[in-house]
């Protein structure tokens, strides 16, 4: 899955959480959490392999159940002790989320189910080719991406992730827009100074 994907689809799933738990639409650090947590195996490993070569693909140690699962319980007893109960969850609703949308995506785009990129150090994937780069190897996947979408030559899976944006987009207005709100707060509030 591309990152905003995955974003999309944690963000999503948190917003419903949060009306259906606590009544509530998502405040802007609940936000944040939930998309950057929904990123992170990709921002852990993706510069891993590809500029750096310390793993063979992009599919390691960020995306391995091993970490996920303890750095999200760490991230909710921190967030806990902090006060911010619904922050922890955020960050580990968003980040557990990552690993079984890119399964699915493995099924979607190969029709094979991959359990194995969630297995580092157990099992390790092996990489395609020597990578020329992580801005390469962007480009390269994404000038792919991009050529199918103007051409029109997506699945129905990729249609229905393009359906999943106007979506996102919706709820998150519904929402109150997270995040931009709460920037929009501060900066009335130094503007007026602090009123």
């Amino acid at each position: 899955m591309w990152p905003w994907e995955h974003a999309i689809v944690g963000y999503l799933a948190y917003s419903l959480c949060s009306h259906l738990v606590y009544r509530r639409s998502p405040g802007g650090l609940e936000a944040f959490a939930v998309v950057f947590a929904s990123v992170l195996p990709d921002i852990i490993d993706k510069p891993l392999a590809w500029e750096f070569g310390v793993f063979d693909a992009g599919y390691a140690l960020g995306h391995s159940v091993f970490m996920a699962v303890p750095l999200a319980l760490i991230a909710g007893a921190i967030a806990q002790s902090a006060g911010r109960p619904r922050v922890g969850l955020a960050f580990g609703l968003g980040y557990l989320l990552h690993l079984p949308g890119d399964v699915l995506d493995t099924y979607f785009r190969g029709g094979q189910i991959r359990f194995d990129i969630l297995l580092w150090p157990v099992k390790t994937v092996e990489s395609a080719g020597t990578s020329p780069g992580f801005v390469n190897e962007f480009r390269r996947l994404f000038g792919q991406y991009l050529a199918r979408l103007l051409a029109g030559e997506l699945p129905a899976y990729r249609w229905a992730q393009l359906g999943l944006v106007g979506i996102a987009a919706l709820v998150w207005l519904y929402d109150g827009a997270p995040v931009v709100r709460e920037c929009l707060r501060g900066c009335v509030r130094v503007v007026t100074g602090g009123r």
